[in-house]
């Protein structure tokens, strides 16, 4: 038990490098990692699909080239799960809907397809909100997915197999697609590092694709692919693999000009002494939690005290983005597809799905959306020439019960349920890397997030920062408490 807990604990980039010199094997690390799910699952609904079987059989082909002299790839042996948005070839893919309880994908998306090729071992389909319509973890046909540091709150979504799994070591990587925030904000919620790459970076083919209700769209212009992870190091490692160009997305950039793994190094050897930080605590309009508020300004004077970053309070500039954000979500799915699904499965579908798609959305809408997102890059870009780093709280609030959407009175304020998104969608509208780091913990011991932003095509920097941050004030040491409980 004790080496399987160790085994657990172990960062992926550990891992590999355990593997490769044999000192552990495929097997006993996929086999200690299964134990963990089977013990930590029933309570905290993290899968959707345990592909148990398949995992051991990829162990043991990892395991077997290790002993025929072979060189393993990049993720030799180490377990990663999936968000259940991605294709998995031969895996049922549900995309948290009833609608698709049983489909099954005959391809691989581009990012499963190359952490295969890296020789991971693949565990299955991390659980999500309905077509990762949401910050949360519930949906139709499974479970909610709990939050391990309080099991009646949310981990955050949607992404939230993913940060519940990550967080207890149920996994040491997850992969998840942020739309809107969906990488970031369980990250946020749960403990863990989460960094969506600049646009295009990591390619997102096929996203939803279904001849049956083409309206489950993937939100093209909108959704990157990214980690989450107990560490910088493996959220660069993870990128390293998965990122590349690939003519199945035509968004997709060529190969990077930087070493991922490097930007780390140089972030924890170098520091950031000198650098330009601009922190944003509201957007000039947002609603925040105070605690919140609080953590993120203690977080914010680590860069200024600990990595001698000269920081300086400021504000982009834009008017608030959230009615424009909604429109483009609608200029980016086929309201036809997903309402004959509405029209077939009705009571089976999520309300606030139903509700999007019953609105009456005007060209108008659409059009002025366009224009508003013009607005808040060009805004963005012009912020950004002034400094190297921008820093902001990654959510509004901490994580909050299961079964809603988010609160719906924040410092005070009326604001809609998911307003609590202010400061993760608008860097989908712009494309921009961006990052979430544990900037502290609430007084009740629940984690908040530190959004890290870098300008357009500057991963580097992000990851740079992050790991000077984490160097500064390291957090992958710190567990959910249920984990002492349960003796894991």
């Amino acid at each position: 038990m004790a080496l399987a807990n160790e085994i657990c604990r172990m960062d992926a980039v550990t891992l590999a490098e355990e593997i490769r010199r044999k000192a552990l094997s495929p097997v006993e690390v996929t086999e200690a990692v299964l134990a963990r799910i089977d013990r930590l699952d029933p309570i905290l609904h993290a899968f959707a699909t345990l592909t148990a079987d398949a995992a051991r059989s990829d162990a043991k082909r990892a395991e077997q080239k290790l002993m025929e002299g072979e060189e393993l790839g990049p993720l030799g042996g180490v377990p990663v799960s999936m968000k259940d948005l991605f294709f998995v070839k031969g895996t049922r893919t549900t995309f948290g809907s009833y609608a698709y309880k049983d489909f099954v994908p005959d391809e691989d998306d581009v990012a499963v397809e190359r952490i295969r090729e890296a020789d991971a071992v693949v565990l299955g389909q991390t659980n999500v909100p309905e077509f990762g319509f949401s910050g949360c973890g519930h949906n139709p046909i499974f479970e909610t997915t709990l939050s391990p540091w309080n099991t009646a709150l949310t981990p955050g979504g949607s992404s939230a197999g993913s940060g519940a799994a990550v967080s207890t070591g149920m996994g040491p990587v997850s992969i998840g697609t942020d739309g809107g925030g969906s990488v970031r904000i369980p990250a946020a919620h749960s403990g863990l590092f989460g960094m969506k790459a600049s646009f295009g970076r990591v390619p997102t083919y096929p996203g939803f694709r279904d001849e049956r209700y083409p309206g489950a769209s993937g939100w093209e212009s909108l959704v990157h692919i990214g980690p989450i992870t107990r560490t910088v190091a493996d959220a660069a490692l993870m990128l390293s693999v998965m990122a590349g160009p690939d003519d199945r997305d035509r968004h997709s950039l060529p190969k990077a000009d930087f070493d991922w793994l490097g930007c780390v190094v140089q972030g924890k050897e170098e520091g950031l002494d000198g650098l330009r930080v601009g922190y944003s605590e509201d957007w000039g309009y947002a609603a925040v939690d105070p605690q919140v508020r609080a953590a993120v300004r203690s977080a914010v004077r680590v860069f200024e005290r600990d990595l001698g970053c000269v920081v300086e309070e400021a504000d982009p500039g834009w008017e608030d983005p959230y009615g424009p954000f909604w429109a483009i979500l609608c200029g980016e799915t086929d309201l036809r597809g997903l309402r004959a699904m509405i029209a077939e499965h009705g009571e089976r579908v999520s309300r606030h799905i139903v509700n999007f798609a019953a609105r009456e959305w005007a060209a108008e809408d659409i059009t002025d959306a366009s224009i508003a997102r013009k607005a808040v890059y060009n805004k963005m870009w012009k912020f950004m020439r002034r400094y190297d780093i921008l820093l902001t709280p990654t959510l509004a609030v901490p994580p909050f019960p299961i079964h809603m959407q988010g609160p719906d009175k924040i410092e005070g304020r009326w604001v809609d349920p998911v307003y609590w998104l202010s400061f993760t969608f608008p860097l989908n509208m712009t494309g921009q890397p961006a990052a979430s780091v544990p900037a502290g913990w609430t007084d009740d011991g629940l984690p908040i997030g530190l959004q890290i932003v870098c300008s357009h095509l500057d991963d580097p920097m992000v990851l740079r920062a992050a790991a000077a941050y984490e160097e500064a004030a390291p957090w992958a040491d710190r567990w959910p408490p249920m984990l002492e409980e349960l003796g894991l």
